[in-house]
């Protein structure tokens, strides 16, 4: 789990609390799928809240040293901490994993010039969807959807 600042390069302050920029908090299982939001803040209550939505009680957590991590122990989670000032890797507890879908998702969207809050979400989220099927043909999903959508609607598909 991790979370990161959208928004273009301005000056100074960067990072929490930097003007216009949204806070995203991501969460990513091991050689699995990804799951991003846009939040209001990074709050431990906000941050708790999303963990409590997408992992199961009990499951082994990692995370940086923020703060906002800390309430994880007393939720129900097993948490590891990363301390990046020693090290980024300790054995098995990482979470480059995430930061390398902050990297991927950062990259795609600077080749926008800029996005709109407005519309951030619906970005960040087929950001998500891409990276979750990096493997799959999107064409055949797509197709895939829309036979699926005109089959339950009761229209035959056949112009596919």
């Amino acid at each position: 789990m991790d979370e990161t600042y959208f928004g273009g390069k301005r000056k100074g302050k960067r990072g929490r609390g930097a003007d216009n920029k949204i806070p995203v908090f991501g969460m990513m299982e091991r050689n699995g799928k990804v799951v991003v939001e846009p939040v209001p803040n990074v709050s431990a209550e906000t941050l708790t809240g999303m963990v409590k939505e997408h992992v199961r009680p009990g499951s082994r957590t990692y995370t940086d040293q923020f703060r906002s991590y800390n309430s994880l122990l007393i939720k129900g989670y097993e948490h590891i901490r990363i301390d990046h000032n020693k090290h980024f890797v300790s054995s098995r507890a990482y979470i480059n994993s995430i930061e390398g879908f902050w990297s991927y998702a950062k990259e795609r969207l600077a080749k926008f010039h800029g996005v709109s809050p407005e519309r951030f979400y619906f970005y960040i989220k087929e950001l998500e969807f891409r990276y979750n099927n990096r493997n799959c043909s999107i064409f055949n999903i797509i197709i895939d959807v829309i036979t699926n959508l005109l089959r339950y609607s009761g229209q035959s598909p056949i112009f596919l």
